[in-house]
């Protein structure tokens, strides 16, 4: 798996040098679309597979997008700005997506709204790293977050974390994959309290369990 992982790195870093000494446009084809062309930029869903996705994590999304055909599963685009932000905050962009393909957060998150239930295929690259060939403890925090965020979020509107409690089972190997499964327990006026486990791909292993509570929020209301 580390040798995978470093094999993955090394191409990354490969295809990144022969870009240094191109024009910004020349190394980011978005760009040099914004700069040359008067169509409107299509941006990039990155719940979809690229070339840094594992076996595992490929079998594991066809596997829900076949379940997504009778329309009880429903997949959930990501992209890496939310247009929910403010004008002066255009250049903001979601964290778990800041990273190039392949070296940080590989995900695709799935939702069944009978059950009140998600379910996330997530793959931590090299840059991920805690403990030498493990997966840093608050990445898999952040994924959590946003797994039982996304279960709230669907139901409720605008939500914020009140509270996130972790217990870690066991280390996760640096670029593996992993199923974190999120289910909406109750709502309590504006309180959604969540459950949620991170298991291996055959399920056999529980690297960690989660419970948290979610506060629905005002739109019309300033947080500040």
């Amino acid at each position: 798996m580390l040798r995978s992982c470093t094999a993955a790195l090394r191409t990354l870093r490969a295809l990144r040098g022969r870009r240094e000494g191109a024009s910004p446009a020349a190394r980011d084809p978005v760009l040099a679309r914004r700069w040359f062309s008067t169509e409107k930029v299509i941006p990039k869903d990155h719940a979809l597979p690229n070339p840094s996705w594992s076996k595992d994590l490929r079998l594991l999304f066809d596997q829900f997008m076949k379940k997504c055909e009778d329309g009880s599963w429903e997949r959930l685009p990501s992209y890496k700005n939310s247009k929910l932000v403010k004008e002066q905050l255009s250049q903001a962009q979601l964290f778990t997506r800041g990273y190039e393909d392949g070296l940080g957060f590989e995900y695709v998150i799935f939702y069944n709204d009978d059950e009140k239930r998600t379910v996330c295929l997530f793959q931590g690259g090299p840059y991920l790293q805690g403990v030498p060939g493990f997966l840093h403890g608050g990445a898999i925090a952040t994924m959590i977050d946003a797994t039982v965020g996304m279960c709230a979020a669907i139901p409720g509107g605008i939500v914020m974390t009140a509270n996130l409690n972790i217990n870690f089972k066991r280390p996760i190997p640096l670029c593996s994959v992993v199923v974190i499964n999120s289910q909406l327990d109750k709502i309590e006026g504006r309180k959604l309290f969540l459950s949620c486990n991170v298991r291996s791909v055959d399920e056999k292993i529980l690297y960690s369990e989660a419970t948290g509570l979610f506060i629905k929020l005002d739109p019309e209301k300033s947080l500040t």
